[in-house]
């Protein structure tokens, strides 16, 4: 098969774009393929005795196939847990699409199946000029997107897919992640998606609560939409 890589955005932050990044590798791995994968930058890292360590990079870590050190991962770790170009500027690091990217073409194409995560939404910020959005465009990648099922999804899911398109990437595919386990007319909302978006939806993964784990998502992803994203 040919190499596919991946862009994973989501419809905001906190909305399991790293949960559900690690079931679709699973998913590739249970396929049988190699997978990889990229959290290029990441805020909310804590210091450890072998550096700064973000939990996100670390699952993305504990499921592929790759053998990759947590700085070909994660090459951009800062400590705060703020939007990433602030943090970048209290470190006093630089944060620029051509840097990212550098860091990227390193482990792409290593492997059968490779997600590169973004950081919170779209347009998150890198620096005064440039988003994490200008990463994926630089890449060429296909974007998925992680659907987070609460109040507003509808309207946040298309203005997500519209700036996508705006920015000349084809949307692979989305993900209704049940955030908001109180939210009325859960299905409605995610039947309006459905016939909203001009993408498959790749799975609809209930409330699952704090501590959930990627392999509870082997049911979710075992559909012929999922499937596609493998051939």
């Amino acid at each position: 098969m040919t190499k596919k890589t991946f862009f994973v955005t989501g419809t905001d932050t906190g909305v399991g774009k790293t949960l559900m990044s690690a079931g679709l590798l699973l998913a590739a791995k249970e396929r049988g393929l190699s997978t990889a994968a990229l959290k290029p930058v990441a805020a909310g890292c804590e210091v450890t005795a072998e550096g700064l360590r973000n939990d996100d990079a670390l699952l993305l870590q504990s499921v592929i196939t790759q053998s990759l050190a947590y700085e070909q991962i994660n090459p951009i770790a800062l400590e705060p847990a703020i939007a990433p170009h602030i943090a970048a500027q209290q470190a006093r690091r630089v944060l620029s699409v051509d840097r990212l990217t550098g860091f990227c073409r390193g482990v792409l194409n290593q492997a059968d199946f490779t997600l590169v995560e973004g950081a919170g939404g779209w347009r998150v910020p890198l620096n005064s000029a440039e988003t994490l959005a200008d990463l994926a465009r630089t890449l060429q990648l296909p974007v998925i997107l992680i659907v987070g099922i609460r109040l507003g999804c509808i309207n946040h899911a298309m203005l997500t897919v519209e700036a996508i398109a705006r920015d000349g990437l084809p949307l692979a595919g989305w993900v209704a992640n049940i955030i908001d386990p109180d939210m009325p007319c859960q299905q409605e909302n995610i039947v309006s998606l459905q016939q909203r978006l001009a993408a498959p939806c790749l799975g609809v993964v209930p409330y699952l609560g704090q501590g959930a784990s990627p392999v509870q998502l082997k049911e979710f992803f075992s559909n012929t939409s999922v499937a596609s994203l493998f051939q």
